[in-house]
């Protein structure tokens, strides 16, 4: 979702302004920013439009059948349906709870 990297990357410069020990200054944030469109230009990543009501569906399926025992939050189940819907094979994520709802459901989390 390339939203949410770009989110991503503001929500660090804001942090960083307010601390600098933490986040990514306004340089870094720049430059990624600068190589995220490099590598959309250059097709290293593809923004692909996914059947939002399937999605939905998959994730409600998800919630009912991990949140009561994993507590899963909204975000975290989206991004596996979004990827189990486009049909990945392996899924990028450091949040531990996505990573094991991600290999519940059969994505391989390879970092």
């Amino acid at each position: 979702m390339v939203f949410e990297f770009r989110q991503s990357l503001r929500l660090q410069e804001f942090q960083n302004d307010r601390d600098h020990t933490i986040g990514k200054n306004s340089i870094e944030v720049a430059s990624m920013f600068n190589e995220l469109q490099t590598d959309l230009r250059s097709g290293g990543f593809e923004i692909v439009a996914p059947d939002w009501p399937t999605v939905h569906q998959l994730a409600e399926n998800l919630s009912a059948k991990h949140t009561p025992s994993t507590g899963n939050r909204f975000a975290d189940i989206l991004h596996v349906a979004t990827a189990l819907h486009l049909g990945a094979a392996q899924f990028l994520t450091f949040d531990t709870n996505q990573r094991a709802l991600a290999e519940a459901e059969g994505l391989v989390v390879p970092l």
